[in-house]
């Protein structure tokens, strides 16, 4: 590994500092599970391993994808990964179980997500409440787009157990359920969304792409996704840890300097769903609801608990520690590190 570095740097003089650092790391070798890889909402996740910034801090990291953020929860619950790539409200879900996580860099200022009904098996919605009884597809089962769901549904008087979720991924598989009329509405994420709306097959209800809008829906500050792990995982691995973050600040700054040419060059080809257009459109409707510097806002904490607490009277009885769900010491130093 160390030769290998030596080789490509060229000069010794700058490969050593870097040796050095990678040198340090207690967990060189990590894995990522993510939900959705695919989606604007991880797309700092996908920049950072395109470009190399992992490997330039030293780490070898494997990402696997699953079909929604609650799978790849489980993936690290289970052991098989270290790091999640997902919804931050995951954390303070985790801690109520009793199972602390810690969001350590940020990927999203708004949640991205966008709730919508199917204007071919509802073509006289009028409000949330006509979904009683409806099918609405999310990317998993308890992922963030459910809790999404979930919460503009409570606002409108609807229990979770009034309608019937149904999971339908985070790519091509969320597109043929909405034009097949296998489900009613769709909770879902750009390129999916934008897809579907040019072609005619989404009237949307709520759009949290706009960060204003986010605020809006959920009365304050809601960040999205972010790479967070167990506790002890940036306990006992501080260097790893900052390197990661390091990564993913890189990847943050990049992106709000690219331009959509940019991005189609970068990502893999499967990202496209069949249609660069609307990828760019995706990307454009998405990229001010990306995180320019990695920072958690401060009552973004108190945000998604509240998200929370409006559908779990048991959660909203419960004493947390919000302040232990997150960290922004990684961040500060990323961002010195690279303005």
């Amino acid at each position: 590994m160390q030769r290998r570095h030596l080789i490509v740097g060229g000069l010794a003089a700058t490969t050593l500092p870097q040796l050095a650092f990678a040198q340090s790391l207690e967990k060189p070798k990590v894995t990522i599970a993510v939900g959705g890889k695919n989606l604007f909402y991880y797309l700092p996740l996908t920049i950072a391993e395109q470009l190399g910034y992992f490997k330039e801090e030293g780490l070898d990291v494997n990402i696997v994808d699953f079909a929604g953020g609650a799978r790849a929860l489980q993936a690290v619950v289970g052991g098989s990964a270290d790091v999640v790539s997902g919804a931050f409200e995951h954390t303070v879900n985790m801690q109520f179980k009793g199972q602390p996580m810690r969001a350590f860099v940020l990927q999203g200022l708004a949640p991205q997500i966008v709730l919508g009904v199917n204007p071919k098996t509802m073509p006289n919605y009028r409000s949330v409440a006509d979904l009683k009884g409806k099918k609405i597809g999310v990317t998993a089962p308890g992922s963030s787009t459910n809790v999404l769901a979930n919460y503009v549904l409570a606002k409108a008087g609807l229990k979770p157990s009034d309608v019937s979720f149904v999971g339908v991924g985070a790519s091509n598989g969320a597109v043929a359920a909405m034009r097949s009329g296998q489900i009613d509405a769709i909770s879902n994420l750009d390129p999916v969304i934008t897809l579907l709306q040019r072609s005619g097959d989404l009237k949307i209800v709520t759009d949290t792409r706009i960060v204003s809008e986010a605020e809006k829906v959920f009365g304050g500050p809601m960040p999205a996704g972010c790479l967070y792990a167990p506790t002890a995982f940036t306990d006992r691995n501080p260097n790893t840890a900052q390197a990661l973050t390091n990564a993913m600040v890189r990847a943050n700054k990049w992106i709000q300097r690219a331009g959509p040419g940019d991005i189609i060059k970068v990502v893999p080809e499967s990202y496209l769903l069949g249609d660069r257009a609307v990828y760019i459109d995706g990307f454009l409707a998405a990229q001010k609801a990306l995180s320019p510097d990695g920072q958690i806002p401060p009552k973004g904490a108190e945000t998604a608990f509240r998200a929370l607490a409006s559908v779990d009277s048991q959660l909203a009885a419960a004493k947390l520690d919000l302040n232990a769900v997150y960290t922004n010491a990684f961040v500060t130093k990323a961002n010195q590190k690279y303005r």
